[in-house]
């Protein structure tokens, strides 16, 4: 039986938040395989290590740890059935896991940590199809336009007192 670690730091979650996706309606999973040369407080960390988030948005705080309580139990039960891989896992609560049957929520964690703890398959030089050119112009949000010149003139003033541009 693989152990269930904890995570308790923020980076971990961040790092955890750039991995791999997995999405129900009761819950979400963001996942990243670990580096084996990676330590954790000082020694090797193996195995999969877990954290939740659960947001005000899902309920007050007695519906929040109800839940947190229920994933928890869930967890326990997926243990034994756990990839056996080193790996940090979140998983974000959304509201309708306070009420659904719990062989749901554990039929969801289960497949939510194979899906995001699958090893990355190498992809072949001749299967690979090459990327697709984006069209739209420019998407840096700032306003230029697609010919890089910004939409406004200078109003900057010279030493002086004459304008630029």
């Amino acid at each position: 039986m693989p152990t269930i670690g904890r995570l308790r730091r923020r980076p971990d979650f961040l790092a955890a938040a750039q991995g791999r996706r997995f999405h129900t309606e009761r819950m979400s999973a963001q996942g990243r395989l670990r580096d084996p040369s990676e330590t954790r407080d000082g020694a090797t960390a193996e195995g999969l290590f877990l954290g939740f988030t659960i947001t005000k948005r899902v309920g007050h705080a007695t519906e929040r740890n109800r839940i947190r309580r229920r994933l928890r139990s869930a967890v326990a039960a997926v243990a034994a059935d756990a990839p056996a891989i080193g790996a940090d896992v979140v998983v974000i609560a959304r509201r309708p896991a306070l009420d659904a049957p719990f062989d749901s929520l554990v039929a969801d964690l289960r497949r939510a940590l194979h899906s995001v703890t699958r090893p990355a398959t190498p992809r072949s030089s001749d299967s690979a199809r090459p990327t697709p050119p984006r069209r739209g112009g420019s998407r840096s949000g700032r306003g230029a336009s697609a010919g890089g010149t910004p939409p406004f003139p200078p109003t900057s003033k010279a030493p002086d007192g004459s304008t630029d541009g």
